[in-house]
């Protein structure tokens, strides 16, 4: 069974959004979406079990078990994942100079970083799930999705580089229906270095 990853920051050096509103995001509804993929998985195992002994399985399109599991492990699987690559780049200081390669990328698609950001932004506000600059290793190129659900909007293929989390358990508890001010303080609590060593990593990948 796999454990829910700790926090790579100190949820009180957070500007604008709370320890409280951090600690009940990570070990309330992300610990959730872990245990949930577990259990998942374990049905998941007896299925397969099952027809490594010979017996018929169900894979009824319109309802089966196998078809309702199938679908809501990538639901759990994604809500797993997409937290943990939001919560890996929150922690920092805004400062976009410490990602040089990162930001020169994104100057070169979107026009400046000041740009993509208010670009970035938009988005983010227009998304009800989540909103992601990925790197395509499929066209060798960065891009931006918006997600409204773990299972919709992503594009396989597509590496994961600054994730913002924009349904409204992110922020509701600290900026009530405020969802801009809270992707102002996104910005300011965005870690570029780690994001510029997650971009680092998956521009290797161009197939």
């Amino acid at each position: 069974m796999a454990d829910p990853k700790p926090l790579p920051f100190d949820p009180k050096s957070l500007k604008g959004i709370s320890e409280k509103a951090m600690m009940i995001h990570h070990d309330k509804l992300y610990a959730g979406y872990v245990k949930k993929s577990d259990e998942i998985r374990q049905k998941l195992k007896e299925k397969v079990a099952a027809v490594q002994s010979g017996q018929e399985i169900e894979g009824n399109a319109t309802y089966s078990e196998l078809r309702a599991l199938k679908s809501e492990e990538t639901f759990a699987q994604n809500g797993v994942y997409l937290h943990e690559w939001y919560f890996d780049i929150l922690g920092g200081d805004g400062a976009s100079e410490k990602a040089p390669e990162l930001t020169k990328a994104i100057t070169d698609k979107w026009g400046s970083i000041e740009v993509a950001m208010k670009y970035f932004s938009a988005c983010a506000m227009a998304a009800r799930g989540w909103s992601v600059l990925s790197w395509d290793i499929k066209g060798g190129r960065l891009k931006h999705y918006n997600s409204d659900s773990h299972n919709q909007g992503g594009v396989w293929g597509c590496v994961p580089i600054i994730t913002i989390d924009c349904y409204e358990h992110a922020y509701f508890l600290d900026y009530g229906s405020d969802k801009k001010a809270y992707i102002e303080d996104f910005w300011k609590n965005l870690n570029w270095q780690v994001a510029e060593q997650l971009y680092l990593k998956a521009r290797k990948w161009v197939l």
